[in-house]
């Protein structure tokens, strides 16, 4: 048995619909990437600028990056998070988790990591999306969100207690900030609970 035309066209439509978010994110940062170092310096996470009222850093900082190499690195890892856990949530929810990742980062940027000058890059992001997958997949008992969920912690702790991963700076072309991935998770998990909650009140 097979699927009719219908049945196939209605599935392809919804695989097309799933892929839209992270296809949008990864041709804003493809854009970004193409203006080079000038639009790096205007659009990244900048204390100096920010304080001078340049907010708009505070969003934009997450889509520059390094280089090319940089981008494509992050472009992967948004595919894989995207395959791993992009069904546990509506797209609605996901621009709620992104949003609320970026909120973190920002915020946890700036109060507690002082003496960081600059930032860019979707890691810290792509580690609270991660977060939230997990973090709904625990409800249906999956083994792998187990699995998952430690590997993120064991992550997170080698990073803050030991710094970068081996290699991860040479390969992404400049330093790795391990709190954006810290904070971002923090972002992801907390919004991921309230939508879980939400959904747990709504009338069946």
């Amino acid at each position: 048995m097979g699927l009719s035309k219908g049945e196939q066209t209605r599935l392809d439509t919804a695989t097309l619909l799933a892929w839209l978010l992270p296809g949008a994110l990864l041709l804003i940062a493809a854009v970004l990437v193409a203006t080079g170092d000038s639009g790096r310096e205007l659009l990244r996470f900048d204390r100096g600028a920010i304080a001078d009222g340049e907010l708009w850093r505070l969003v934009t900082g997450h889509f520059v990056h390094l280089g090319l190499t940089h981008f494509l690195l992050n472009g992967a890892g948004l595919a894989l998070v995207w395959i791993i856990v992009g069904r546990e949530f509506a797209g609605r929810e996901w621009l709620a988790i992104a949003g609320s990742s970026i909120a973190a980062i920002d915020i946890g940027l700036w109060i507690f990591s002082p003496e960081l000058g600059w930032y860019v890059g979707l890691s810290g992001l792509l580690h609270g999306m991660l977060a939230a997958g997990i973090v709904a997949s625990f409800r249906l008992r999956r083994a792998e969100a187990s699995i998952l969920g430690l590997v993120i912690v064991g992550k997170l702790a080698y990073e803050q207690l030991l710094g970068p991963l081996p290699g991860s700076e040479g390969t992404s072309g400049g330093t790795v900030i391990v709190d954006a991935h810290l904070y971002g998770v923090i972002g992801g998990v907390i919004l991921a609970a309230i939508l879980i909650r939400v959904r747990r009140m709504a009338p069946i």
